[in-house]
């Protein structure tokens, strides 16, 4: 049986030019990639980026436009799934309240399994080895040719 997973990432940048990246950790396997996550069966890909902000973030956000949809093979490194990534550009439509870190993977007082962390890194010193995966990378690449 064939099997995708869809994810769908938001890019959002201040009036600095730096954009929201968010450290993660799940079970131990650390990770840094743009805001987003996966789509849920029945629901459209910009309604599922809105909800992934909300959970991740609490914050609401405006989809604004599309930039990059996967166009080459990538293979989930969790499962035996093809991942197919949509990145859109998104603006926040209330005031940024969550905590914002200054160092990677600042999970301080979170006793959780799952932890996380945002940071705002100025798009020009975002380097490939700051992100984790693939496609964040070759997202990153277009970015800087914009």
């Amino acid at each position: 049986m064939k099997s995708f997973n869809v994810r769908v990432y938001g890019l959002l940048i201040n009036e600095k030019n730096e954009i929201l990246i968010t450290d993660e950790e799940i079970k131990g396997f650390r990770f840094t990639k743009f805001p987003g996550g996966g789509l849920e069966l029945g629901e459209g890909t910009i309604d599922g980026l809105k909800r992934e902000f909300i959970e991740e973030c609490n914050l609401e956000v405006e989809v604004s436009e599309h930039f990059y949809t996967t166009d080459f093979f990538v293979k989930s490194l969790f499962s035996d799934e093809q991942l197919l990534s949509i990145y859109y550009f998104v603006k926040p439509i209330q005031k940024i309240g969550f905590n914002i870190a200054v160092l990677p993977f600042d999970f301080e007082n979170q006793e959780t399994e799952q932890k996380q962390s945002f940071r705002w890194k100025l798009i020009n010193d975002l380097e490939d080895s700051d992100l984790t995966f693939p496609v964040d990378k070759h997202v990153l690449k277009l970015l800087k040719q914009k």
